[in-house]
């Protein structure tokens, strides 16, 4: 059983009341001993450590401290405890341990001009890996024999294929929202004919492309982030550099195509089951017969519309696809990064599909196309 340590306070007719230590003053003994010298309230004029056989730092900082709290001083010492007692010594745990803070008129434009700092190193990164794919596209260009053709048939499968369900139950119920909240406000104008043209066009032209985005973004966006983080942390990538096999290549330009290829059809298909989903509506509440809801489109609906969503539906899948690819190549460190790196692809990735259908709505009412 181990030794632990021990006091006794005495009264010494000429310094004063004296406190003896005795025993190991060690992290493992000492314990006990602190816990009972906090019940100590008389004064302390010596304290005396002739009785010590082992001291470490963590004793000695206790001993330090009760001498500065009764203004004691400290006897019997062995050469090793004053050497360990001198270090200690200065020490206050009073004090702060971490740098004062700034006001917050002065903390915020700091921290602001810190982050646009910082993304200057960011927006570097971004450029070179553009500066890569497009040096991998052009080498498979010249080699067309190493295409991983099987690569992009299997991520077409994962980003369009397999996500057809939940793009399709999404946009049945938006397309039943828009023409049911639009016919509400239609019908005080009575205009509730008018709902075909409501749900016909901002499905084809917005709704249908843009929430189709957002949910490949948070769907594939984020599993590719995942997938290359992982793989960076496992040093798979490093192993194909290794080899000889371009990670670009083998790896990203795949994801690009199959995320930008798809996204045009999930766009359309979107739209188009949106529509679906207006026509219910329309035939359940407002007396539109059903097909005569989807006939009225072609006459409603601008051609440009339709075309207006396909041009848009690449792009963001293109931004989406860049984003994940970027992000789960950026993973250091450990398997926390993974999920900040895929939390930062889905939410850049949603980001700049906003800012980009915002633009394209500006670009579209320009040319004509409003």
């Amino acid at each position: 059983m181990q030794e632990t340590a021990q006091y006794s306070l005495v009264e010494d007719s000429v310094g004063g009341p004296r406190l003896l230590l005795s025993g190991p003053l060690t992290l493992a003994a000492i314990g006990p001993l602190e816990r009972a010298l906090q019940g100590v309230s008389g004064p302390i004029a010596t304290i005396d450590l002739t009785g010590v056989e082992d001291v470490d730092t963590v004793g000695a900082w206790i001993v330090c401290q009760l001498a500065r709290q009764h203004e004691a001083e400290i006897t019997g010492a062995s050469e090793a405890a004053e050497r360990l007692l001198g270090a200690v010594r200065g020490i206050d745990a009073s004090s702060d341990i971490g740098p004062p803070r700034l006001p917050v008129w002065e903390r915020v434009p700091v921290m602001m001009g810190e982050k646009v700092y910082a993304a200057r190193s960011g927006i570097y990164g971004v450029v070179g890996f553009l500066g890569q794919i497009l040096i991998g596209m052009a080498s498979l260009v010249r080699h067309p024999s190493r295409f991983p053709i099987r690569a992009l048939v299997h991520q077409m499968e994962l980003v369009g294929v397999t996500a057809l369900p939940i793009i399709g139950l999404m946009s049945f119920l938006i397309g039943i929202v828009i023409a049911q909240q639009g016919s509400v406000q239609l019908q005080q104008f009575g205009a509730e004919a008018l709902t075909v043209n409501l749900v016909g066009r901002i499905t084809l032209r917005e709704l249908g492309v843009l929430m189709t985005a957002i949910m490949v973004a948070g769907r594939s966006g984020s599993a590719f982030a995942a997938q290359l983080g992982t793989m960076k942390l496992t040093e798979e990538i490093d192993a194909m550099r290794t080899i000889g096999i371009s990670p670009i290549e083998a790896l990203v330009i795949p994801r690009i195509l199959a995320a930008t290829f798809m996204m045009v059809l999930l766009g359309f298909y979107a739209s188009v089951v949106a529509i679906v989903g207006g026509a219910v509506v329309g035939d359940l509440t407002l007396g539109i017969p059903f097909w005569t809801f989807l006939d009225r489109i072609h006459d409603v609906v601008p051609e440009h519309d339709l075309w207006v969503g396909l041009i848009k539906a690449p792009v963001f899948g293109l931004i989406v696809a860049l984003a994940g690819c970027y992000n789960g190549l950026q993973v250091r460190g450990n398997s926390e990064e993974v999920g900040r790196r895929t939390t930062m692809a889905v939410v850049s990735a949603i980001f700049a599909v906003i800012v980009l259908d915002a633009f394209f709505a500006v670009f579209f009412t320009e040319i004509g196309w409003g």
